[in-house]
């Protein structure tokens, strides 16, 4: 008898999930100019509401965990979607007050698919597989974003952005559906699952799942491992969000470019992104297997593709063409890709038993730096060079995360 692959589609839908999240979080960049001339803001008003996501979306990390290890990831992440759908409708409401309080509500309601889907990852997943599982996690995350930028683009030419918003909000609500009548939260509780898989699953991967209901906090702010992942995730969060708030209107007005190919140029390093999150767990669990060693295979590999997304993107600086630039740039953010899975894997190593809650606090120091950069991006340009100033902030951001990288020990994680 063959094991059943349940676990695949448990998968595939935490990958759906991330997809029509960034989908919508990401959705309104294309349209950042547009949405700025209709409403007459300025650029600093535009960075507050695009920024007013990630506020209560770092806050509500950690509540959000909790409140999911009461109802348990099936009924958690259908709520969670119902809650961003409504808030992506309320942001065709077209007042700035309303939308932004519209993005701070769907920050809220995404704060736990990240450390509730890695928590799953690690209950359905053996510890030879999950940096696999959490690159294309990871993957499609950018996934979602590399279609909202042409769809979006698109819309607001022939639909308006208004309506572009209303109709974003429908398949989060199918989505919440279909994951509250499939999931189960225990792989041993799904009818499924034959006692195949579930061996194949792992004794490892079933004691993952059994969630401490309060974790020590004391022990958490002491450990040092966890500390540089915050700080390391502080960093990497911070550049990707360029892409997801500034990057198109970077194309723009830096490289003179029309709003529609802006777009659709916007999607390369996004693309990248997901290429490397898909090969880089591939390749992470490939040199753990071969090593057996989660020093060269997670936190050797991190550094190394992160200094490699530092150079390209200093390089990126001095190219002229604006199509090459961007292909240089979405190089480096395949790099920068790779690092995703090694993070997740050394979440769920290091996590242990707590591996939601050590996903909820990186993931809440990730979105204080990616609230922070969208807000700093306007001060560069007018205080210290424009945005040759934006694209070095840039790339020093990788360099920095590569640092607190080389701090990490995962060798002796329990």
């Amino acid at each position: 008898m063959k094991p059943t692959r349940a676990r695949h589609v448990v998968l595939a839908g935490l990958c759906v999930a991330a997809a029509l999240a960034y989908f919508v979080r990401n959705g309104v960049a294309p349209a950042e100019s547009t949405i700025r001339a209709d409403l007459g803001l300025t650029k600093e008003q535009s960075g507050m509401m695009m920024s007013a996501f990630f506020w209560p979306y770092a806050l509500c990390q950690i509540p959000a965990a909790m409140l999911a290890q009461r109802l348990g990831a099936r009924w958690a992440l259908a709520l969670y979607a119902v809650m961003w759908s409504l808030a992506t409708a309320g942001f065709a409401l077209g007042q700035l007050g309303w939308m932004t309080a519209s993005r701070a509500f769907m920050g809220v309601a995404q704060a736990g698919l990240v450390p509730v889907g890695v928590s799953a990852m690690a209950r359905w997943f053996p510890k030879s597989s999950q940096a696999t599982a959490a690159g294309a996690f990871s993957g499609f995350m950018s996934a979602g974003s590399i279609v909202a930028a042409p769809l979006t683009a698109w819309l607001v030419s022939d639909l308006g952005w208004r309506w572009m918003f209303v109709l974003y909000a429908v398949p989060g609500v199918l989505w919440a559906a279909w994951f509250a009548w499939w999931h189960r939260d225990e792989p041993a509780l799904h009818p499924a699952v034959n006692a195949i898989e579930l061996e194949l699953i792992g004794p490892s991967a079933v004691k993952a799942s059994s969630e401490a209901s309060a974790a020590s906090w004391r022990s958490l702010t002491a450990n040092p491992v966890l500390g540089l992942l915050c700080l390391q995730q502080f960093c990497r969060a911070a550049g990707y969000i360029f892409f997801a708030s500034w990057f198109a209107t970077y194309l723009q007005e830096a490289r003179g470019m029309a709003l529609v190919k802006s777009a659709w140029l916007t999607t390369l390093p996004l693309l990248a992104d997901v290429a490397g999150g898909f090969s880089g767990g591939l390749i992470s669990d490939a040199l753990l297997r071969r090593t057996q060693s989660r020093r060269i295979a997670r936190q050797g590999m991190a550094m190394t593709a992160l200094l490699l997304c530092a150079a390209l993107i200093f390089t990126a600086w001095f190219v002229a063409d604006p199509v090459l630039a961007v292909l240089v740039i979405s190089t480096g953010m395949y790099c920068a890709g790779v690092v995703n899975p090694c993070y997740s894997a050394t979440l769920m190593t290091c996590g242990g038993a707590q591996t939601a809650t050590w996903s909820a606090v990186t993931n809440m120091c990730g979105n204080f730096g990616a609230a922070s950069f969208p807000i700093l991006v306007p001060w560069l340009i007018a205080h210290a060079g424009g945005w040759d100033a934006v694209l070095f902030a840039f790339g020093g951001i990788y360099i920095i995360a590569t640092v607190f990288w080389a701090f990490i020990r995962t060798e002796h994680a329990s």
